[in-house]
């Protein structure tokens, strides 16, 4: 009876920390041209973030206005730009802040900022992080070099050095560079996780949950490889339009899991699924350059994604598995654990749907 009970509450722990958050709602995009000494900043975050920074929402109807935004032009300059001080050269002299301005685009909020910074080492403390849930990410490149890694900052590690520019081709070097990277966005793709997670609640079989694992890396794997090879080009607006898709599908699957018994359809349903999620994977892959590098690329991101996924898999099953052997017990746990899942991905298909507009 101890291991069982005990089984249903480590299955449980096993679920809602992976629901925590969803990379776009949680992402903080800052690009740099550094051209010294002047130096010139765009921060791009969605108005829910923003709003969390900034008393924007004045009238309380949660969207932003043009109006709103600029009434509130002081108060950017103190509740962003005073949080994201820049620095430069090995005694951090504190670069000056020029002029700022701040405008509505596609869904989001950009937040522009130019600066005079005396020579050396570019270096930026993300204090926002501090007033953000630790969930946030910020994601640092340069935009006058776009084949320079990126940098990112979250939780305490808030400091980021402003990479200089460089020219090659590839951000990524390797093979093992880009499996690392792929294992890195399953366990960082909240939203991936969370269908999963839906997806392994009424598994029943190992047999069924291989072939359900199967359908979905192949539907991913061809549309991962077909968007970020430019085959169907997606661009920014059809990028965001995926995300909201992948949101729908926690939403559907974690619903399915309260009102249907019978799941032996779900092959054909991760399959359909998997289309979708692989632009979501083509759109991260994107992010970082493939360069010469397309078939290493796809193929190591590829295979990282799926030993990230093999991991969660032979992790959670077995709990899983445990825990159905008190079918009463397992039920009500399954039930709560999938209407948990549906009401955080209905919260990220919101969000999502409303960066669209």
């Amino acid at each position: 009876m101890r291991l069982r009970r005990a089984s249903c509450c480590a299955l449980l722990g096993a679920l809602f920390p992976l629901l925590a958050a969803a990379h776009d709602a949680d992402l903080i995009a800052v690009s740099v041209a550094a051209p010294r000494p002047e130096v010139e900043e765009r921060v791009v975050m969605t108005g829910g973030t923003l709003c969390m920074l900034v008393p924007v929402d004045a009238d309380g109807d949660g969207l932003i206005s043009p109006e709103e935004l600029a009434a509130k032009a002081a108060a950017l300059e103190v509740g962003v730009w005073d949080q994201l001080p820049l620095s430069a050269g090995a005694g951090e002299a504190r670069c000056r802040r020029r002029a700022t301005a701040a405008e509505l685009r596609e869904g989001v909020v950009e937040l522009r900022a130019s600066f005079t910074c005396s020579p050396g080492e570019l270096r930026q403390r993300f204090r926002v992080l501090e007033v953000l849930p630790s969930n946030y990410r910020v994601v640092v490149a340069r935009s006058d070099a776009p084949a320079t890694p990126q940098r990112f900052a979250q939780g305490h590690d808030e400091t980021v050095v402003i990479p200089e520019a460089t020219s090659g081709p590839e951000r990524i070097s390797g093979l093992p560079g880009w499996i690392r990277l792929g294992v890195v966005h399953i366990f960082t793709g909240y939203d991936h996780l969370a269908f999963l997670c839906a997806l392994l609640l009424f598994g029943k079989t190992w047999r069924r949950v291989l072939v359900m694992v199967t359908s979905f890396t192949v539907a991913h794997s061809i549309t991962l490889a077909i968007s970020a090879l430019e085959l169907v080009p997606l661009g920014a607006s059809g990028s965001r339009l995926a995300e909201a898709a992948i949101a729908a599908s926690v939403v559907y699957v974690a619903a399915e899991n309260l009102v249907r018994r019978d799941h032996a359809h779900r092959a054909w349903l991760t399959f359909g699924f998997g289309l979708v999620h692989g632009f979501g994977f083509a759109s991260a892959l994107k992010g970082y350059g493939l360069g010469q590098a397309v078939v290493a690329g796809l193929l190591g991101f590829n295979l990282g994604v799926e030993l990230g996924q093999a991991c969660v898999v032979l992790a959670l099953f077995p709990l899983v598995q445990l825990a159905s052997r008190r079918p009463a017990a397992f039920l009500w746990i399954a039930r709560a654990a999938s209407a948990a899942i549906a009401a955080i991905g209905g919260y990220w298909l919101v969000d999502r749907l409303m960066a669209l507009r």
